[in-house]
């Protein structure tokens, strides 16, 4: 991913002139609305970016990479506003986490599950560390990094921009206070005086949401369960990770098969999904086809700090004769994106009332979600890492891949959400390769590593691609 020099006046690269105004940093609306939806259902998402060398790593220059990345936009940590109804804010983070590296080097079939371990370290968005670098000796002689991070603090695309930073060494100056340096009495009069200010917001924000409760009453009640709720049953509150799995394609053949096929390189990844969906044997209520939420990127400029800077567009595609032509799944993708773009994003004009939204009523919205009848698969396009992201000890790596991972999950919690299927797909155009990592769970079909493995080899074969599985 490219990232663009960025203007004098740029908190990237210096903040506010001297004697100016400290940067605003209150987390926007959206940010805080996720971090605070997650918190209230239970939920704890993290970003992880592997990375494999067929050799041994540069630890000084690792130790420079972690350095940098505390001076970007990682290194930060949400304060929580102490006014109930408040804005939280950024605070700078001034701890950057020590690099874990493996007492013991491990077989190379045991990589995947390592990663796995990587993504339940403690990873904490408040109190730290938001991030961490996790390093592992192989027996084959290869050497294995990872970075996990708070999905709260950065998301995809953003953890991109910060790591192609930490490997440029461009700082990013954000002007974020030190945690905790607002006395209460002055946090709380601060932040009731910027509440009130931004009353006329919250008002039409009460008339959107009063409109779209109306709407949805004549839709008809969709919080009832579309399947059935498993039965509580003995040690459902075990932890458990849902499987997944990575396999490798040269770029080259990829990008020919999706061109023989009618298609793009990223419709390619689209009906990869949906294919493996339909094997899963997933169900989605009454309509035509696999609702897919594809993923758009809204970070638009360089100098933008947000978390969450991301939008879904859902489309639904036939999977039937997939594998053999693309242009009914490229012509669905089109529309939804065109669809998304005209009729805007409704949900938008509610985000004013996250910080008056209690605890109950995010957990309904989470239930809501949980509970779509549509029960769509992701596909999560990351784009090309661009040439500094391969490169975490300053020299390019043999294998790369980023993926989203749930913290903590329990047997219970996997039997509320039925089944799942996620896919992230990432293009270093350097390496020659395209990634996909796939994270899916189904109790009937895909419950084990083994089964996810041999169900993501069918679907390569399927569409002619032959790729490296881990």
């Amino acid at each position: 991913m490219a990232v663009r020099n960025h203007s004098a006046s740029s908190p990237v690269d210096g903040g506010a002139p001297t004697g100016g105004p400290r940067p605003d940093n209150r987390l926007a609306l959206l940010d805080q609305a996720f971090f605070e939806g997650h918190r209230a259902a239970g939920q704890k998402e993290v970003m992880q970016v592997g990375w494999v060398y067929q050799r041994d790593v540069d630890l000084d220059q690792l130790n420079q990479f972690r350095d940098n990345l505390a001076h970007g936009l990682m290194g930060r940590l949400i304060e929580r506003s102490p006014l109930p109804i408040g804005r939280h804010r950024w605070v700078c983070d001034p701890r950057p986490p020590e690099i874990e590296i493996a007492g013991r080097a491990r077989p190379r079939t045991e990589l995947g599950d390592w990663f796995d371990e990587c993504t339940q370290l403690p990873i904490d968005p408040e109190s730290g560390p938001g991030w961490r670098i996790s390093v592992l000796p192989l027996t084959d002689g290869s050497t294995a990094v990872s970075l996990v991070l708070s999905h709260y603090v950065i998301d995809g695309i953003g953890g991109a921009v910060a790591v192609t930073e930490a490997v440029w060494n461009i700082p990013r100056h954000l002007g974020y206070p030190l945690p905790r340096s607002r006395a209460r009495v002055r946090a709380l009069i601060q932040d009731a005086g910027e509440t009130i200010r931004e009353t006329p917001a919250v008002a039409a924000a009460l008339r959107a949401a009063v409109k779209e409760a109306r709407r949805r009453r004549h839709e008809g009640d969709r919080s009832a369960p579309s399947r059935p709720v498993a039965e509580p049953a003995r040690g459902t509150d075990d932890p458990v990770i849902a499987p997944s799995i990575w396999v490798r394609f040269k770029m080259d053949e990829w990008n020919a098969r999706a061109e023989d096929l009618g298609g793009t390189h990223s419709t390619l990844a689209a009906a990869f999904t949906v294919k493996l969906d339909e094997h899963m044997g997933r169900r989605h209520g009454e309509i035509d086809g696999v609702p897919v939420l594809l993923t758009v990127n809204d970070r638009t400029t360089g100098d933008d700090a947000r978390a969450i800077a991301v939008k879904f567009v859902r489309a639904h595609i036939n999977p039937k004769g997939i594998t053999g032509n693309l242009c009914e799944a490229r012509t669905a993708v089109k529309d939804a994106l065109k669809a998304a773009q005209e009729s805007g994003d409704e949900a938008e004009l509610l985000v004013p009332l996250t910080p008056f939204t209690p605890k109950r009523m995010w957990r309904q919205l989470a239930d809501y979600a949980r509970n779509d009848p549509e029960q769509p698969a992701v596909c999560s396009n990351l784009g090309d890492t661009g040439p500094a992201a391969i490169r975490p000890d300053g020299t390019l790596c043999d294998a790369a891949f980023a993926r989203g991972a749930s913290q903590h999950l329990t047997k219970r919690w996997l039997e509320r959400i039925g089944s799942q299927a996620h896919v992230y797909y990432g293009t270093a155009a350097e390496m020659n390769m395209v990634t996909i990592y796939v994270c899916a769970f189904h109790p009937d079909s895909v419950s084990t590593k083994a089964e996810l493995r041999d169900l993501v080899a069918q679907v390569s074969a399927e569409f002619g691609l032959s790729g490296v599985i881990e």
